[in-house]
């Protein structure tokens, strides 16, 4: 009786069991894709998605300058004004204006050196009317300037 017992547990726990030990071949042939598209697909977006966040960490970026917006124009040995070729300038105040700028503060038409032949026009128009050269003054982006020192580590005295 009571080895009778027993093997009817037992066998009640094999039949239990052989649905977990003995694989239904059918059904892991149907996950088959699914499978593969956990084992291969996934570690392969994984990575490509670990390389995109890296780069966007670690990608190079531009340094930018900061665009002075007015500068008082450099002095010669005779302490006349020096204006830059290309840039925008008021020869009464003797202040370089940034790029685009076509009017100075107090309302008079600024003017440009063109950088090949060195002819001085107003900054409106784009063609010089000596050698031809087409080139038109893009006003820069702005920024603000960053608080702190200087870059080298130490403030300008």
């Amino acid at each position: 009786m009571i080895i009778d017992t027993l093997e009817s547990w037992w066998n009640a726990f094999i039949n239990f069991t052989s649905g977990y030990v003995i694989p239904d071949w059918s059904a892991l042939v149907a996950m088959l894709p699914i499978l593969l598209l956990i084992g291969v697909l996934g570690p392969i977006l994984t990575i490509l998605a670990l390389f995109w966040f890296r780069y966007l960490v670690k990608r190079p970026r531009a340094k930018r300058n900061f665009a002075e917006v007015r500068r008082p124009a450099p002095l010669d040995e005779a302490g006349s004004p020096v204006f830059p070729v290309g840039e925008p300038y008021s020869i009464r105040e003797a202040v370089v204006y940034e790029p685009g700028a076509t009017r100075s503060d107090a309302g008079e038409d600024l003017v440009v050196a063109c950088p090949k032949c060195r002819l001085v026009r107003p900054a409106t128009e784009s063609t010089c009317g000596n050698c031809g050269l087409t080139f038109t003054l893009q006003p820069t982006t702005r920024s603000l300037k960053p608080a702190g020192p200087r870059p080298g580590g130490r403030a300008a005295a």
